[in-house]
């Protein structure tokens, strides 16, 4: 998905910042252009403003400063019904006392159009989301999946060409939630709607997005394609939030073509990719992903000593914790497959990785 530029987006915001005291400031000068037909997820902690953002474009919160923009037009001064928007929340939100068919008529039947319109509306979404024989039922009748499907179907039956979904899955177990994590992906490619998507869980956010905004503090801190987030990420908070991952920390010694030489705490030296590091002299944190390290069987050859503390069996992989440069909480990943050593507690093992795998990121 190429980035949008703000002029050419379907929903753009600009120069946005919300504050509910006049005081602190809950989202800080947004910038963010979403193309026509992307899946963009908002993905960070409680109370990073990710959700504000999303409430901002339904209209459920009005922007402090900056504006909004939707198809080119601002909607700062919209209401939310005119907006044209679909949306879908963790609670369902769904009306009790009418039958699903009629809680998908609802909104249709607010917009004047016709009974045949609408029945042919309402069956075209409760098939689009495989559940065209439900249409009777009232929501107490249903799973929480199904509620949730019946959710779906109610923010796609006006042909909204957005739609926006706060936590949808959040209430779901773990097996049915990746199971919707997947249809709603599928959907979304079916249909070609623009999805803004707002979630804490960063499984999900790497499963189905096209793009991922990371937000702390108010701030986007990284704005990125799934795996060039995983793999890329720009700074510390972005490294620890998306992902495990093992950090050491150190002093800059050297810095050299975009590696940097680093002075581990523990005083062992190592290299790793100079990704946001101050000059000579300056503290970073060294950042590598469980399942880049591995073990030497030389205990001679370039790379740490380990001491091996626990070894736990995940089914799939083997997540073994070590003490490493001082540090007793570093793990390492490895997959199941045949002549894999189960390490054992006590045992002393070096480990090592390719330098472009460490990076070397802000204090």
């Amino acid at each position: 998905m190429t980035d949008p530029t703000a002029d050419k987006a379907f929903v753009a915001f600009e120069r946005v910042q919300k504050s509910y005291d006049g005081e602190t400031l809950v989202v800080k000068d947004l910038n963010l252009a979403i193309g026509k037909g992307e899946f963009l997820t908002m993905l960070g902690p409680s109370g990073s403003g990710k959700t504000t953002c999303l409430m901002m474009l339904a209209g459920f919160e009005t922007a402090t400063h900056g504006e909004i923009r939707l198809g080119g037009r601002p909607i700062n001064n919209i209401p939310p019904h005119k907006r044209g928007i679909g949306m879908v929340f963790q609670n369902y939100a769904l009306f009790p006392h009418m039958t699903v068919a009629e809680n998908l008529a609802f909104p249709l039947e607010v917009r004047k159009m016709g009974k045949a319109e609408i029945e042919a509306k309402v069956k075209r979404a409760l098939d689009m989301v495989q559940m065209g024989a439900f249409g009777g039922r009232r929501p107490a009748q249903l799973s929480g999946g199904q509620q949730q499907r019946i959710a779906l179907a109610r923010a796609l039956v006006f042909d909204a060409e957005l739609v926006l979904m706060d936590e949808p899955l959040g209430a779901l177990d773990k097996q049915l939630r990746e199971h919707m994590q997947f249809e709603i992906k599928h959907l979304h490619e079916s249909l070609g709607i623009t999805v803004v998507y707002v979630t804490h869980d960063q499984g999900e956010a790497l499963t189905m997005s096209d793009r991922v905004a990371v937000f702390n503090d108010g701030v986007i801190q990284q704005l990125a394609p799934p795996d060039e987030l995983y793999e890329r990420p720009q700074n510390a908070f972005v490294a620890q939030f998306i992902g495990e991952n093992n950090k050491l920390h150190g002093v800059v010694e050297e810095l050299n073509g975009g590696r940097a030489v680093v002075r581990l705490d523990s005083g062992e030296v190592i290299d790793a990719a100079a990704v946001n590091v101050g000059g000579k002299g300056r503290r970073t944190l060294v950042s590598v992903r469980p399942e880049r390290v591995e073990q030497r069987e030389d205990m001679s050859a370039p790379g740490l000593d380990a001491e091996v503390l626990e070894f736990i069996y995940m089914g799939d992989v083997f997540r073994t914790r070590l003490r490493v440069a001082g540090s007793d909480e570093f793990v390492i990943k490895s997959r199941n497959g045949q002549g894999q050593r189960r390490l054992q507690p006590g045992e002393k093992i070096r480990i090592g990785w390719a330098t472009e795998d460490a990076r070397a990121l802000d204090a």
